[in-house]
């Protein structure tokens, strides 16, 4: 019964974290970049107040000039100018990675259509060939129209795999406890086997320790 119980537990859990994802998969992706913007955030501070402690420090030693002073850290402050940008202006920001990636596939397929317009001169070339370079070219498309919802899909997908996977581990999960109530019915010494086993090892405790 318990493993039955640990089992629907787990479907329980993994269909309650998938249904969320699939339901608030936008408001997921916005949470996870100001979560990574948080994070650029306070290591670039950190890594700023490094710098003027030990150039505090550096002033105030007897031996000034033996000192080194650190340099300026420029990438730190380029960290937390990014992790602001992802804190405040979130959407913003993925809309801008989407519209990137766009970008970036509109020119891999259009570089691809231009490959193949130039082999067609000296060559045939098979339908399916076109074809790659077509479905690139209507992703970035869509990926131009819904930059929001592109980005939140592999959470989609992460969500109905999630509900899938709570699916199966309940059905297996009551399969596995029909299976081994039949064979229990079926073989009843080979439960009492286990019992008595404890049985005698309580009696033999209770006589060691008395």
């Amino acid at each position: 019964m318990k493993i039955l119980q640990t089992s629907l537990l787990r479907a329980v859990c993994a269909a309650v974290a998938g249904y969320l994802l699939v339901m608030y998969r936008t408001e997921m992706v916005r949470w996870t970049t100001i979560a990574f913007g948080a994070m650029f955030l306070v290591s670039g501070l950190v890594s700023v107040i490094v710098y003027y402690t030990e150039k505090r420090r550096a002033r105030t030693a007897p031996d000034a000039q033996a000192v080194l002073v650190p340099t300026f850290p420029i990438v730190g402050l380029g960290s937390m100018i990014l992790g602001g940008v992802l804190m405040l202006m979130p959407a913003t920001f993925v809309t801008g990675v989407m519209y990137s990636m766009a970008a970036i596939l509109i020119l891999g397929a259009v570089n691809q259509f231009v490959n193949l317009a130039s082999i067609v001169r000296f060559a045939r070339v098979p339908l399916l060939y076109w074809l790659f370079p077509a479905v690139v070219l209507l992703v970035a498309v869509y990926l131009m129209a819904r930059p929001q919802e592109m980005a939140a899909l592999p959470f989609r997908l992460l969500g109905w795999s999630l509900m899938v996977y709570a699916i199966f581990e309940a059905v297996c999960g009551i399969k596995v406890y029909r299976a081994r109530r039949l064979y229990e019915q079926q073989h009843p010494q080979a439960d009492e086997a286990p019992r008595q086993i404890e049985q005698a090892d309580e009696v033999e405790y209770v006589e060691v320790t008395s």
